[in-house]
């Protein structure tokens, strides 16, 4: 429901104000939230059979052409936030810290699209359905990454805790 009127270029101006501070304020609480609500293994975080391993952000999406290019917000807060852009080391501990890190991001930008229905106290009621396509479209891709790339760090950190005394690579 409308409230506030507002001439257009202030309008946009505040749309553009909202949701940076929606994604600020989603990103550092989720940063603040306790490891042990991250569990990969969790019914949110657990990958479903559907998802193939995975596989079904490649097989439909073809996630590895762009996945690249989403940004890593995990460099945003300098003293917690952990970046999930390369993996520059392999042990398990690190290969763990990724899983966490991978859920909470997940978690973070979920949370990042419901709160669209707020711009409707600014915004004509058909202008909502557009922000909420927004947000769709800005979260739902990293949403899929951290989908895609979690199972295959399961196998990793699989590998690492398993050797094969065959093959002493874990790559």
């Amino acid at each position: 429901m409308r409230i506030f009127f507002l001439p257009t270029g202030l309008t946009l101006l505040l749309c553009f104000a909202v949701w940076m501070v929606i994604n600020l304020s989603v990103s550092y609480f989720c940063l603040h939230l306790p490891d042990k609500w991250m569990d990969p293994n969790s019914f949110l975080f657990r990958t479903r059979k559907f998802e193939k391993g995975g596989q079904i952000y490649q097989d439909i999406f073809r996630i590895r052409h762009w996945k690249h290019w989403l940004p890593d917000g995990g460099a945003l807060w300098k003293n917690k936030g952990n970046k999930k852009k390369h993996l520059e080391n392999y042990s398990g501990e690190n290969l763990t810290r990724f899983q966490v890190e991978s859920c909470r991001a997940e978690l973070t930008h979920w949370l990042a699209i419901l709160p669209f229905w707020v711009f409707g106290f600014f915004l004509p009621a058909s202008s909502v359905w557009f922000m909420l396509f927004y947000a769709l479209v800005a979260n739902l891709p990293c949403v899929f990454a951290q989908r895609y790339n979690r199972p295959r760090v399961q196998k990793l950190i699989h590998k690492v805790q398993n050797p094969n005394p065959k093959n002493p690579e874990i790559l």
